[in-house]
């Protein structure tokens, strides 16, 4: 990859003029995505001018906004090289990446350089962070025993934790993983569903076993059920077990009552990491009834060997749209505690 600059100054601001260029057009055209949408992105997080011609692009601005797009693009550009598909959220966690970057090193271009932390499987590859969040929560699955993470839908607490999880199964670091949620229903009551136990609960589950799916082979996920290795199981069958050389996972905490919140916790057994997931602004539970992930939090969070990692409405990776939605859901409800205590 080639640069040049150029500087210009105005009567109010300077403008700094950036050009890039890719040594191979397949790389530039992945980088930049498709219609140059990555551009796009680039342009409204960063409020600057990316133009592409080819293998070329020029971006405008002011100097700090063009260098952290610079920083941005050869991040993408690593990335391509490496075999990596680049999304919209990769553009989102360079862009965190490079502002991280900027706010330790401000003027250091290459030296010391902050990277954020990933996980790898066989089948996905390299997983990196896309924000500082992701990043903080990946340090602590890694430095702690359980570790609990709440916040809102997108921020990718359940998948992470998924990934880690098999990545630990695939380094033998564990015997087996146990993935579980509490069955409880969003809101409408279901009836009675037939079938196995395994189809029975397969509704509650199904977002675990599409995090399976993206980071294991489906022959490897298939043999791992039928052996034991992998086991997803409601919370309720948890009752009376001892979890040791083991991983376990419990999404959707917020809707575990306390009784089953302490349950769960002490099943942790010799060799064990455990992983409690959940939004407690998106609770199921009868009203009036405590979530048992709040109360743990509260009581467990500052013991030592416990980690908690908190997501924000500015982490959400998912969309841009629901960033937006989490947003105006939490500004109402701040707005409804306001006005309650007047």
């Amino acid at each position: 990859m080639q640069r040049s600059e150029v500087k210009r100054a105005s009567s109010e601001t300077e403008t700094t003029e950036i050009n890039l260029s890719f040594e191979d057009n397949r790389y530039a055209s992945l980088v930049f995505g498709q219609y140059d949408q990555n551009l796009a992105k680039l342009e409204r997080r960063l409020g600057v001018i990316a133009n592409a011609n080819g293998n070329l692009v020029t971006i405008k601005g002011p100097p700090e906004a063009c260098e952290h797009a610079r920083h941005v693009l050869e991040n993408l550009h690593a990335r391509v090289k490496l075999g990596q598909t680049v999304g919209l959220g990769d553009v989102d966690g360079a862009i965190q990446e490079g502002a991280l970057q900027g706010s330790l090193f401000p003027k250091e271009a290459e030296v010391g350089r902050v990277v954020f932390e990933q996980i790898g499987t066989r089948r996905r590859g390299a997983v990196r962070a896309r924000n500082a969040a992701q990043d903080l929560y990946l340090r602590t699955l890694k430095r702690h025993e359980l570790v609990f993470a709440e916040g809102p839908a997108g921020t990718g607490k359940t998948w992470l934790a998924v990934g880690y999880a098999v990545l630990l199964l695939e380094q033998g670091a564990v015997e087996r993983l146990i993935l579980s949620r509490p069955a409880v229903e969003a809101g409408e009551r279901l009836g009675f569903l037939p079938g196995d136990m395994r189809e029975k609960v397969d509704p509650y589950l199904r977002p675990i076993f599409d995090a399976l799916a993206d980071f294991m082979d489906a022959r490897m996920l298939e043999r791992g059920m039928q052996t034991g290795m992998i086991e997803v199981a409601p919370l309720a069958f948890m009752r009376g077990r001892t979890l040791s050389n083991a991983c376990v996972l419990l999404d959707e905490a917020q809707n575990a009552t306390t009784m089953q919140m302490k349950m769960f916790l002490t099943r942790l057994g010799e060799g064990s990491r455990m992983i409690v997931t959940g939004d407690p602004s998106q609770t199921d539970l009868p009203p009036g009834q405590k979530s048992g992930l709040s109360e743990a939090i509260q009581l467990l969070s500052g013991l030592e060997g416990i980690g908690h990692v908190v997501f924000k409405e500015g982490d959400v990776v998912r969309h841009d749209l629901v960033r937006r939605i989490v947003g105006a859901y939490e500004a109402a409800h701040r707005a409804s505690l306001e006005k309650a205590r007047r």
